[in-house]
């Protein structure tokens, strides 16, 4: 199929630019599809679509604030977006005004955190060497800021950011974007889901530039995306493997999730614990091995997330879900809505 094929119209008022005042408040897409339906719902209602003996899956990645604003030598505002470890504290970032950062360039965040340019890389990024007294990570969450994407225009909400841009079950520091679908669980919510007679497992992928590379190629056959290392621990996999033999769904919380499981199956006959990388690119004519059932938030246009949840769900499915949703004016990304894919 070619990436023109996953084009939508949307109207700019549509991109949700706050959180709710309640994270479980939103709306919530249904999509059936054995019949072809999609019908309107609350998020709130997912535990009464799910079937006793259900296992969710949920990305316990944890976003620390990778954007960070720092000054030149001459006093010269560079703001960097960290999206890389590299180990030995250099890290490979997208960095603005990006053309005056060359090797040797200096940054100054704060009196106990600097860094120094290394290198331009060919794909436009830079690397940095950062000079930290005291722990790098705590000196980075001190001066960083939430990692918001490009189409929310504002600045950064501080702690309400941090708190709302981050799921509550996050455990795992590492991310610089949040697995959005698990945006919309409280407490009560989980509680609920176990009360439903659903079970919950938890995996770690650190969301990372991968995930929301631009596709640069038209036809998908072409299309590779960035591998993300993730992990699976004993127990998670006993269960994965439990419900696949006993004939149960697996719920994917998330697209990260998705590549996550599907990767595993891909590399094994069978779900294996330890840490892996996840490789695997799903586009259309993939068959799904691992994943029954997929809660997602609404994604851009001709992204890759777009065409993995076309996958999954049948491409002329999924945009017709996507157009009523539009006509319907569900929010849509990040702070968006979201929807379930059964």
């Amino acid at each position: 199929m070619l990436l023109s094929e996953f084009e939508y119209e949307l109207p700019e008022e549509l991109i949700a630019q706050e959180p709710l005042a309640e994270r479980a408040g939103s709306r919530m897409l249904v999509v059936d599809r054995a019949g072809g339906a999609v019908s309107d719902h609350l998020f709130r209602e997912l535990p009464s679509l799910l079937r006793a003996g259900d296992l969710l899956v949920m990305n316990n990645t944890r976003v620390f604030p990778a954007r960070l604003i720092g000054r030149s030598v001459t006093g010269a505002k560079v703001e960097l977006f960290l999206v890389e470890d590299n180990g030995e504290d250099i890290w490979k970032a997208l960095a603005r005004p990006a053309r005056r950062l060359k090797p040797g360039k200096r940054v100054i965040f704060s009196d106990r955190l600097q860094a120094e340019v290394t290198e331009r890389t060919e794909d436009g990024h830079v690397r940095i060497r950062f000079r930290a007294d005291g722990d790098l990570n705590e000196l980075i969450d001190e001066v960083g800021q939430t990692p918001l994407p490009p189409y929310i225009k504002r600045e950064d909400g501080g702690d309400r950011d941090r708190d709302r841009y981050q799921t509550v079950y996050a455990k795992e520091r590492g991310a610089i974007a949040a697995p959005t679908a698990g945006l919309h669980f409280t407490p009560d919510i989980l509680d609920a889901v176990k009360g439903a007679g659903a079970e919950t497992a938890e995996i770690t992928l650190h969301v990372g530039y991968g995930t929301f590379e631009p596709v640069r190629v038209e036809d998908l056959s072409q299309h590779s995306v960035i591998s993300e290392r993730y992990s699976i621990d004993e127990t998670t996999a006993a269960r994965l493997n439990a419900a696949k033999l006993e004939g149960r769904r697996v719920v994917a919380i998330g697209t990260t999730t998705t590549r996550a499981l599907e990767s595993n199956l891909a590399q094994f006959d069978s779900f294996v614990p330890g840490r892996h990388t996840a490789g695997l690119t799903i586009t259309p004519g993939y068959g799904f091995r691992g994943v029954d059932a997929l809660l997602t938030n609404f994604h851009l246009p001709k992204s890759s997330l777009l065409v993995l949840t076309s996958t999954f769900g049948g491409h002329e499915l999924i945009m017709r879900a996507y157009r009523h949703a539009v006509a319907e004016r569900y929010r849509f990304y990040s702070y968006g809505d979201c929807m379930f894919i059964q």
